[in-house]
């Protein structure tokens, strides 16, 4: 356990409101961000985890019109829909909230601001796309077409995946909207940059700071861009989001802030609702303000830009940091990010994620089928923490059966199983051997081995770690064999007990990963309340605003990250099984139902 307490803001990316997640979206922003948090609050340090539904721009209108509803009730609708997925997850926010609460726009609008104030954001005269058909403004990333730097057919109007190049959607090769196909019209518009080649040089000495720090993908990605940083639009024509800050622009229905710029803000504006939730309005200072306090980002890959180089860019320029100089804002100079630690693709049977062409599982449906914890462990061992990786069922079922099931669950069902028909207790144990010492201390000192890969989001390693100790431990059972010594009981008792030992430890260990698991292992031992905290629901106000639903929890619970020692004589029942073994005919019906939606 640390020293000394540490303060930790986990910042989960913000899920679009336009549709419930699959479990594409949340093996990048969801899990390896709660993993990170539960781990880092049984080290003993103050997390804040907070998030929320991204809510406004162009796609959730265009998603609003083709249902017949307001922007507003399509938000409302899937921000419900996507609470209760990450309820389901088990996603430990302290607040998952949304980007259309009085509160966000205050905090997003003093952030702009004090940008604009520091002279770090300008009106232009642009070119801007809109659609010949509806009037309405195209968002850069609804514009695809032919890059005109490396020729990727299929780049974005903000940037090309393929050489990594900002972009603005007039210089495509053959532009066309994803809506419906047709090509944009580019008339002059009015809108607000933010500077970033302000920020060039010191974006260059805070990205080379993290150097051996950062995953190479990210660094790499987000070092290339700054050698072509472009003024990037930051308000937009729309009807729907957060209004401009200023006399003669906070009037105009038909500009708004664009929604990249408000949604990053959310991870602060967040903060500030949290706090003020809390009972202290000024809590959330410790996490943004102490220099010593950290802040780490969680996302896929699409996301680099703008937690590696946009936000870093306006957390300085409100502090006064950047080419300009300037002073901070009213809310005072700002951390900018530890780490920003981002995923890389999961595809499905070999197929990118597509909610459009059904390639598609939702969590809803995956929870209805599956247990969560199951979810979690292939997400950590199997998913995509440095590569694209493919989801396959077979692989999901072999790894439920042969790792969580034959493996982890076949030691706690035989450790307790045994104990309990033996003894019906943890046994209290006599003289050691050097096989039990040698487990003892292999498990002991998983704890730092498994700690240091979560401090760095290794979650493959310190999951797959742990689950060594497993293997480790049942092969002590099966050597030991204490079935075998009905004349000793003594020391089927020190069996045993090193082996519910090693039980208790790795119920610690695999706490991260899988939390409602650990908790029904904690009750097995004779362990009383809440091991493991879990999100609940409520429904909150807001002055002058509708009510809302949020994601909180109290997550201070027995949960540490050490070797506690176990009690002898609290009693032990004959254990239920932790997972369900499944069927492999589940492949072939979850492959038919892929192919019939």
């Amino acid at each position: 356990m640390s020293s000394t307490s540490r303060h930790i803001l986990t910042a989960p990316a913000w899920p679009y409101a336009n549709g419930p997640r699959h479990i594409g979206h949340v093996s990048g922003f969801a899990l390896p961000s709660d993993m990170f948090a539960r781990y880092q609050r049984m080290a003993g340090n103050q997390v804040l985890m907070v998030s929320g539904t991204d809510e406004h721009g162009t796609p959730i209108q265009v998603q609003a019109d083709k249902e017949g509803v307001t922007a507003r009730q399509l938000a409302d609708r899937y921000h419900d829909v996507i609470t209760r997925d990450l309820l389901g997850l088990g996603m430990s926010y302290d607040l998952f909230t949304r980007t259309t609460t009085r509160n966000h726009y205050a905090v997003v609008q003093e952030v702009f601001k004090g940008l604009y104030d520091n002279g770090y954001i300008f009106p232009k005269t642009t070119m801007g796309a809109i659609s010949p058909s509806t009037g309405r403004t195209l968002p850069d990333r609804y514009i695809e077409g032919t890059c005109p730097i490396c020729g990727y057919d299929g780049a974005r109007g903000d940037q090309c995946d393929n050489c990594g190049n900002q972009l603005d959607p007039i210089d495509l090769i053959n532009p066309v909207s994803r809506i419906n196909g047709e090509t944009p019209k580019f008339v002059e518009t009015e809108h607000f940059m933010l500077d970033l080649p302000a920020f060039t040089d010191v974006l260059g000495r805070y990205l080379k700071g993290k150097q051996g720090q950062w995953r190479p993908n990210v660094l790499k990605f987000a070092t290339n861009l700054l050698d072509d940083l472009q003024p990037r639009a930051i308000s937009r024509d729309l009807d729907w989001g957060v209004p401009i800050p200023l006399d003669g622009w906070r009037d105009n229905a038909a500009k708004k802030l664009y929604v990249w710029f408000d949604a990053v803000v959310g991870y602060l504006s967040a903060s500030v609702e949290w706090a003020r939730r809390s009972g202290d309005p000024d809590a959330w200072r410790a996490w943004w303000q102490d220099p010593e306090a950290l802040s780490y980002y969680f996302m896929g890959k699409d996301n680099i830009v703008f937690h590696a180089e946009i936000w870093p860019a306006m957390l300085l320029g409100y502090s006064g940091q950047g080419g300009n100089d300037g002073t901070p804002g009213a809310l005072g100079a700002l951390n900018v990010p530890t780490e920003v630690v981002s995923s890389e693709f999961l595809t499905m049977e070999g197929r990118k994620f597509s909610s459009s062409r059904q390639v598609v599982i939702y969590v809803q449906d995956f929870l209805a089928r599956y247990d969560v914890d199951a979810l979690r462990y292939y997400i950590a061992v199997a998913g995509p923490e440095n590569q694209d990786t493919d989801f396959t069922w077979s692989e999901f079922v072999r790894r439920n059966n042969d790792e969580l099931v034959a493996a982890w669950g076949n030691l706690v069902n035989r450790s307790v199983n045994l104990a309990a028909k033996n003894v019906g207790a943890i046994p209290a144990p006599g003289e050691l051997t050097d096989a039990d010492r040698a487990l003892l201390a292999r498990s002991r000192g998983a704890f730092d081995r498994v700690g240091a890969e979560l401090e760095r989001s290794r979650f493959k390693n310190g999951i797959t770690e742990a689950l060594d100790v497993v293997r480790d431990a049942n092969r002590y059972l099966s050597d030991q064999a204490p079935w075998k010594l009905k004349d000793d009981p003594d020391r089927v008792q020190s069996i045993l007990h090193v082996a519910l030992q090693v039980v208790d430890d790795a119920k610690s260990l695999l706490t991260p990963f899988l939390p409602n698991s650990s908790q029904k292992v904690y009750e097995m031992l004779g362990g009383e309340g809440v091991w493991s905290g879990m999100p609940r629901l409520e429904t909150v106000s807001e002055d002058g605003g509708p009510d809302y639903t949020i994601l909180t929890g109290d997550y201070r619970t027995e949960a540490r990250w050490e070797s506690v020692p176990i009690r002898p004589g609290v009693p032990l029942t004959k254990p239920t099984p932790l997972f369900t073994k499944l069927d492999t005919s589940v492949v072939d019906e979850e492959l038919a139902r892929l192919e019939t939606t």
